[in-house]
This record gives C-alpha cells, structure tokens and sequence, in this order.
C-alpha cells in the first residue's frame, strides 16, 4: 500500500509522515529530500540554474542514498552525508526552481517509483498524490494558515540550525512562505496541487496526534466509504 501526503512548505508533512509510518510500520519516504540531494550537487559542482545541458548531464551520475543510522534517516549524495546541509539556506533558496524543471523532475519520480515497488510505503512531498502516484490507495492533503506555518518554520530552523539561520526573522519567514506557496502552486512543471480524491486536513489548530488519529480513522474507514453499495433487490 502506497500512502502519500502531499502540501505546502511548513504544513508538518515530514513530522506526521514520520509519524505514521512508525505507527502502521510502514517505510518513510521524503521526496523533497532527494531534490534538496540534487540541488545541492549542483552547488557542490558549480553548475547554475539555468545550465541545463550541465544540469542534464549530471542526472546521469547523481548519485543519493538513504541510510538509517541510530534509528534515523541520514542522505548521501555521491557519498557525503548531507542530512544537515541540505536544509541550509543555499539550498533551500534554489530547490524549488531546480525542481520544477522539466528533466530533473521526471528522471527523480522514475527513481521514487522504483523505490515503491513492493513495499508498504509512505510518501510526501508537493504532488505525490497529483503527480507521482496518482493510483495512491490513501491521499492526504495538509493545509494551514501561512502565518502559522511560518511559525513553525521559523521555529524549527531556529532551534535546528542556529548557525546556518542566525539572521532569520519571523517576518522574513512569513514573506518567504507566501513567495514560495505562490511559486509552487503556479509553476508550470508538477505545481503543488491537491488530488482530486485526497482528503484534507488544515493543521492550524490541531496537534501532531491529533492529525495522526484523524489519518488513521480516514485509512482505517475509507474501504466503507469507498465500496459500491449493491441495488436492493425490489
């Protein structure tokens, strides 16, 4: 069984995926991961943005890993444990271009669906739902009020990364939420977008157990609500 949950940025995607797949002993996917692996191989190697033939070339020999370590998720990109540096500001300030691009998209969802194959998985990202695994048993859909999704982005990097975000602001977050929410939802390639059978869930106000519970209550009922009910016989 395939499970995905898909997003905007700050909507506790990782945490909940997390979560979950701990408690129905499923394996832990985070696509966004393996765009941060490639966009920070093209830092390593010097190749800009917009050098596609360069960016082309490299798909051909990126190389990520996912290694459990202690009981935790460590990415190696050509080797190198990345974990930690993917996360940083250089990074996440061109992730999202590199990952709209066309070649970089489709050759990454080619390697996530091979990953799926014959396993009970959880997976999350922006269109895991829409786009990569569109024949997804159960989808989810998180949502939430950009004001806070910036708090707890903010929070999160403060706390995790002090060094690499010394200068962030919570209004700089705030800003850069909304730039990002705005960029994704409208750009061309794999745009964050809802499934149309997803079930939504706004956590605003709600709890990671409490967002859990209401995921398993949806899973554990959606074959009732789902099944063709048989005409009466009259």
């Amino acid at each position: 069984m395939i499970i995905t949950i898909d997003g905007p940025v700050a909507t506790g995607k990782s945490t909940i995926a997390k979560k979950l797949a701990h408690e129905i002993g499923f394996i832990y996917f985070d696509t966004g991961a393996m765009y941060r692996g490639f966009t920070y191989g093209l830092i390593k190697h010097h190749i800009d943005s917009d050098d596609l033939p360069a960016i082309e070339e490299y798909l051909k020999k990126f190389q990520f890993e996912i290694r459990v370590k202690h009981g935790y998720r460590h990415y190696f990109v050509e080797g190198e444990d990345v974990t930690d540096t993917i996360r940083g500001p250089e990074v996440t300030a061109r992730v999202s271009k590199i990952s709209a691009i066309p070649m970089v998209r489709d050759k990454l969802v080619a390697i996530q669906r091979e990953l799926s194959s014959g396993v009970n998985a959880i997976f999350e990202g922006r269109d895991t739902g829409s786009v990569v695994f569109p024949n997804a048993e159960i989808k989810i859909f998180l949502t939430g009020d950009a004001q806070t999704r910036a708090l707890r982005r903010y929070k999160e990097l403060k706390e995790k990364y002090p060094e690499k975000y010394s200068d962030l602001t919570l209004e700089k977050t705030i800003e850069e939420i909304k730039s990002r929410d705005e960029y994704d939802t409208n750009r061309k390639t794999s745009p964050l977008l809802k499934a149309a059978d997803a079930y939504t869930i706004d956590t605003t106000n709600l709890t990671l157990e409490e967002i859990v519970i209401l995921i398993l209550e949806y899973k554990d009922t959606k074959p009732y609500l789902t099944a063709k009910i048989p005409p009466l016989n009259m």
